[in-house]
């Protein structure tokens, strides 16, 4: 038969991925350089458990164990940045404790309302309108968003009662609890007819307790056997423990005394969960509660080891679940240990849980060298470092160089070199199972570097272009300069170093007859002497 009451289970939770930011470039009519406005992405939905008064059972997360939040939006162009992804709210009943797979405790949810982040929420992307700086006017890549958190915690329910009624099976602590508040528990005729622990509320007087019954014990129940552990958990948090013992079994090897010892070693050897900070379930305030009553030879041995438990210093009362007897006594008696429980203890408060993440700015990592089935390898452990790789784009070359950029100014090349890399060897970023391997090429410094920083534009940087007035004074100085170069050579063919040929050039024949005339001796002399040759300089 399906119960309806589930008290541990393993939640397989996921919180949502950060949103992608964009690369764009404002489009827009007379701007023509209108700079990126890519906006960045919403944050991804956590997962949180929240103590709901109306929540019962862990039966919802028994049935469906895996719970993963929303992803955050991602951002657009025109500086829109992506929308976070809601929070996912999980109700738990009030005494759940959180804890790992490894068993460390997380969180006690004791109080309505109180809330634990199980997994948070992946940061969204930078676009790269947040990614320009004077160095990079222009970037043409974006940061991707980073992935949730995903672990698997387990929930344990720890009941909150005052009184614990325990027993071997069979010894009517389903009937005390059906007689004593209003809670309708099953009754049969058989052992462990209890599966799930039943709570009630008591009232005696002025004073009202909540009273558990929890399935019935057997020798060696601290170790796994019967039910033991599965419902041992839930005395942890009760104040009184209430031994209900049966008179009337005619089991061969059972009587009160035996009953009571193999319980009490039972309760020696059950180890609480230290980190409640309960006690030890031995120095619990006992009782004992001598039941059926109503079947006279049950009565007569109850009558007989009465003084024998009293002698051992424990409260003894002889009652009938069935027939009503000595049950106003026992009420009354519970409620005064209750109170005195409740003074000698402090007051249950929502424990505080001091969280203690880690610096997101730690610039701390660490090169190791590692040895794998393909050889030696090295590999960068760090916050910052691993956190990059993650919001990287590899199918972007300039967000590859970006990310080249980033891990050279936190230094991991020099410790690369101080590790003993050289270019070529296998470089590891990350955790085992989601690491970027690479070949490790170190910086280069060939010259590219002085066409500008990655992702800017000289022509933006051009300091100023030169006005009308400069363009007319530069065209002047070439005219002037061209001028006095005409008139020297004019000056060196008048002196006569050098002459043109018949011929060459038609603006050139007249004065070149007119000095005919003028020097015709001279002429002929000089061409006497020179042989007929060329133009001399």
């Amino acid at each position: 038969m399906a119960t309806n009451f589930v008290d541990r289970v393993v939640l397989h939770v996921a919180a949502g991925n950060g949103g992608h930011g964009v690369a764009s470039v404002r489009r827009e009519k007379f701007k023509p350089l209108g700079g990126p406005d890519g906006g960045n992405g919403g944050r991804g939905g956590s997962v949180i458990l929240r103590v709901d008064p109306q929540s019962t059972t862990l039966l919802d997360y028994h049935r469906s164990p895996h719970r993963h939040a929303e992803n955050g939006k991602p951002g657009a162009g025109d500086e829109r940045n992506g929308a976070d992804g809601p929070d996912l709210v999980l109700p738990v009943p009030e005494g759940t404790v959180v804890k790992d797979s490894d068993g460390r405790m997380l969180a006690d949810l004791v109080g309505m309302g109180t809330e634990h982040v199980v997994a948070r929420g992946g940061r969204g992307g930078l676009g790269n309108k947040a990614l320009a700086s004077p160095r990079r006017k222009a970037p043409g890549f974006a940061l991707l968003g980073e992935p949730g958190e995903a672990l698997d915690v387990v929930l344990e329910l720890k009941t909150l009662a005052d009184v614990a009624l325990i027993g071997f099976p069979s010894a009517g602590k389903s009937s005390l609890v059906s007689v004593l508040s209003a809670a309708k528990p099953k009754i049969a005729d058989y052992p462990f007819t209890t599966l799930v622990p039943n709570l009630g509320v008591v009232t005696a007087g002025q004073a009202r307790f909540t009273i558990a019954d929890v399935p019935g014990l057997i020798p060696g129940a601290h170790e796994g056997r019967g039910l033991g552990l599965e419902f041992l958990r839930h005395v942890e948090r009760c104040s009184v423990l209430a031994h209900v013992i049966d008179c009337a079994t005619l089991e061969p090897g059972r009587d009160p005394l035996t009953d009571l010892e193999v319980i009490e070693r039972e309760l020696s050897l059950y180890v609480p969960d230290a980190d409640l900070g309960g006690r030890p379930l031995a120095e619990r305030t006992r009782v004992i509660v001598l039941n059926k009553a109503d079947v006279p030879e049950a009565r007569d041995l109850a009558e007989m080891v009465k003084p024998d438990l009293e002698a051992q210093g424990y409260e003894v009362y002889i009652v009938s679940a069935v027939a009503h007897q000595g049950l106003k006594e026992l009420t009354f008696a519970l409620a005064r240990l209750v109170e005195q429980a409740r003074a000698e203890l402090p007051e249950v408060t929502p424990q505080r849980v001091v969280l203690r993440p880690k610096a997101v700015d730690d610039s701390g990592f660490e090169v190791r060298r590692e040895h794998g089935p393909e050889g030696d390898f090295f590999r960068v452990v760090g916050e910052r470092p691993t956190r990059w790789v993650r919001q990287t784009d590899f199918t972007n070359d300039e967000a590859v160089g970006y990310l080249a950029d980033r891990l050279a100014r936190l230094g991991v090349e020099d410790q690369l070199y101080k590790a003993g890399a050289v270019a070529g060897d296998t470089v590891v970023i990350g955790a085992t199972d989601d690491a970027v391997v690479f070949d490790w090429e170190p910086t280069l410094q060939s010259g590219a570097e002085l066409l500008g920083a990655r992702g800017t534009d000289l022509r933006l940087e051009e300091p100023s272009r030169p006005t009308r007035g400069e363009k007319r004074e530069a065209m002047q100085e070439r005219y002037s300069a061209r001028a006095a170069t005409q008139a020297e050579l004019e000056a060196e063919r008048r002196s006569g170093l050098w002459h043109l040929d018949e011929g060459e050039g038609d603006d050139a024949g007249p004065e070149g007859r007119a000095d005919g005339q003028a020097d015709t001796s001279g002429q002929a002399d000089t061409a006497g002497e020179s042989g007929k040759r060329g133009p001399q300089r």
